[in-house]
């Protein structure tokens, strides 16, 4: 009996120690740093996501302006390989604090514009191509940071709560900024989405690395750049991740961004409260894949799993664009957001294990750069919406993205093995 009990002890401590061991990694003081302040800046990110998103569509019932603001965001990524060579020679925690601290600077000029009764639809579209410049610089020092502040052995870790903490903003950002523009309008959601940006920037310049983690390169920024470029040019690996970048980019993320406040008006008819509903049910799947995959210690077959799980996201787009019912319609998307979430994981997972140190920023400042095909897929996505509806932009969407990813996969076979 004693022998049997001491069994059960064993098991349950062993499973309490399997539960617990994803947050174990908030045991490096920095890398909690780091997270916090990326999960800050992703709340009020997705947060001003929504908001924008309704605002534009309610001032100016055009399907194709929301898919253009969205594209705004994310217009001057192709800068995101210079931000890249910068983010090598300086304190990484230094630039994000400043990209978090004019967020907050630029959400407050949105918030006075609104209070004023000033805000033209030219103010919204300048504001955000103005974030998304300063935006550029901050997913490579963020990111960079991840391994800059872990031991080697925990990055595979750290890129998978920090990818947890993200979609955590991604269940409740969106909620909570479709609910306070409903119920205190646009006025109220800036001053929330400004605070998390300023608190992100509080905890960024609280991080403390050894010198050398942050200034890595000294050379001027054109020759870091070709530098750069030659090193992921001689990575299978690397520039298969980053082309499998620019094809989510350019179709997947199109769905839960530009086409989900159409989907929810002109398909499902809801409200804005029921847009932040569909998109916490995708980010309660998002959070639910990240959390699987921060609690398994050691990732293999992370390029295959990548791949599997690049195509089911795409897949899941296809069946979501057959339902016109809400309640199904919200279960659908929490398996988008997991097979979502898996992607991104994977994909961090992939870049940070394979980059060598030193041009960390650079790749990830690639990884930016991959972005920049939303900007296309966005406006795209926008206009067809437009002109056939929601659903037939969906279809082209999940359709478009796995011919693509199955196109890479056959003339990349190191990704598939990695």
């Amino acid at each position: 009996m004693a022998t049997s009990n001491k069994i059960i002890a064993q098991k349950l401590k062993s499973g309490i120690l399997r539960a617990a061991y994803p947050f174990s990694i908030l045991s490096w003081r920095n890398f909690a740093l780091v997270w916090s302040s990326s999960t800050s800046v992703a709340m009020g990110t997705q947060m001003e996501a929504v908001v924008l998103g309704w605002y534009v569509l309610t001032l100016t019932d055009s399907p194709f302006l929301v898919g253009l603001i969205s594209a705004a965001r994310m217009a001057l990524n192709f800068l995101a390989l210079f931000a890249g060579a910068i983010v090598d020679r300086l304190p990484r925690h230094k630039v994000l604090a400043a990209v978090e601290f004019t967020m907050t600077a630029l959400g407050l000029l949105m918030l006075g514009l609104i209070v004023s009764d000033l805000l033209e639809v030219w103010h919204i579209f300048a504001i955000t191509l103005a974030a998304g410049m300063v935006r550029i610089f901050q997913t490579p020092s963020a990111q960079s940071l991840v391994a800059d502040t872990l031991p080697k052995d925990r990055i595979a870790n750290g890129a998978a709560f920090t990818t947890l903490g993200m979609n955590f903003a991604v269940i409740i950002g969106p909620l909570v900024g479709g609910v306070l523009f409903k119920t205190v309008g646009p006025e109220g959601a800036y001053i929330v989405i400004a605070s998390f940006y300023c608190v992100s920037g509080l905890f960024a310049l609280s991080v403390r690395v050894p010198q050398g983690a942050s200034l890595i390169n000294k050379d001027p920024v054109i020759k870091a750049v070709i530098q750069g470029l030659k090193y992921v040019k001689g990575q299978q690996v690397l520039w298969a991740a980053l082309m499998l970048a620019v094809v989510i980019n350019l179709t997947g993320w199109t769905f839960h961004t530009s086409l989900m406040p159409v989907f929810a008006r002109d398909v499902l008819e809801t409200d804005s409260a029921g847009l932040g509903l569909l998109l916490f049910a995708f980010g309660l799947g998002a959070f639910t894949g990240s959390a699987i995959w921060a609690s398994i210690p050691n990732l293999r077959h992370v390029g295959k799993m990548l791949i599997m799980a690049a195509v089911l996201w795409h897949a899941s787009i296809l069946v979501f664009a057959a339902s016109d019912d809400f309640r199904l319609s919200i279960g659908i998307l929490a398996f988008t957001g997991l097979a979502w979430a898996s992607t991104q994981t994977l994909l961090l997972t992939l870049l940070l294990r394979t980059t060598e140190a030193e041009f960390r920023g650079r790749v990830m400042g690639l990884r930016v750069l991959a972005i920049y095909a939303f900007s296309f897929g966005s406006v795209a996505a926008g206009a067809i919406a437009g002109i056939w509806g929601a659903p037939w932009a969906a279809n082209i969407v999940g359709m478009v993205g796995i011919a693509l990813i199955f196109v890479l996969v056959i003339f990349t076979p190191k990704l598939r093995r990695a």
